[in-house]
């Protein structure tokens, strides 16, 4: 069965659009050699690769946490562990960015920029831990009461009190940014995703006035919490959030094996 594709006519254009795209959008870079760029997959033919968007959340599920590109620690990403033959062509049943969009919208893992800026995935039963350290145990409400959180990054996640969702031009709009504004949207909605305070639910397109869907698809931001329950997300606040850290790196660890300590701390640290 096809789903959506969320990027059907940039597909069209072929891979060099797309990951000019993606690149602009921030998705992240994939590698560059000879001035062509290069996914760094596994063979079709091979049997370890993942098939299919289902077989990747079961992936997320059993390792817990999940970049979608290549980075410092090896295999420790989506982008290494599928097939590099189909990615940018908008096929839903075998391009695993088309897979992204999926598991975003199921609701089953998250999605967001939690691994230093970047985009990748995080189950449903370790959020908890993730949300507990990112946030130092503070809800938001706690961190801009203890002058923690910053007036750009209130005026978004206020905008979270009466709506579960935002498309993201709607919420830079709603929470007043633009040109006479406030500055420095895409680092905000990045750094509060960071915190574990917000994540991608979905990319949809525009909807005209007549109903009908158009232009690019575009990240629609929800909190964790509208996502899964206020009593899920806070149900590691009882642990110490440096406990939650060294658990996360420990899950980490336990299935990448030969991670240094540097180059955990390059995908999963956060100084700030």
């Amino acid at each position: 069965m096809r789903g959506h594709s969320c990027t059907k006519a940039l597909a069209r254009k072929g891979p060099l659009w797309y990951n000019l795209f993606r690149i602009l959008r921030g998705g992240g870079i994939v590698a560059i050699e000879n001035g062509a760029w290069i996914m760094r997959g596994l063979d079709w033919d091979n049997p370890a690769r993942i098939q299919s968007w289902k077989e990747l959340i079961g992936w997320i599920d059993e390792i817990g946490f999940l970049p979608l590109f290549k980075n410092e620690v090896d295999g420790f990403s989506a982008e290494e562990n599928t097939a590099d033959l189909f990615w940018w062509t908008g096929d839903s049943e075998q391009d695993p960015w088309e897979w992204h969009c999926l598991i975003a919208r199921s609701g089953k893992v998250a999605y967001g920029k939690f691994f230093g800026g970047k985009a990748g995935f995080i189950s449903k039963a370790w959020f908890p831990h993730f949300a507990n350290w990112r946030r130092d145990g503070y809800d938001f409400d706690s961190r801009w009461d203890e002058e923690l959180a910053s007036m750009c990054q209130k005026r978004i996640m206020d905008c979270f009190v009466g709506e579960d969702e935002w498309f993201s031009f709607a919420l830079k709009r709603q929470a007043g940014f633009g040109k006479e504004g406030e500055k420095n949207f895409e680092g905000t909605i990045t750094d509060l995703q960071m915190s574990g305070y917000l994540l991608i639910r979905d990319f949809r397109q525009r909807i005209n006035k007549k109903g009908l869907p158009y232009g690019w698809p575009i990240s629609v931001y929800t909190t964790p919490e509208a996502l899964w329950g206020y009593d899920h997300i806070a149900s590691a606040y009882s642990v110490e959030p440096e406990e939650s850290k060294a658990l996360i790196y420990e899950q980490t660890q336990k299935n990448f094996p030969d991670a240094s300590q540097e180059e955990l701390d390059a995908v999963l640290g956060w100084p700030r």
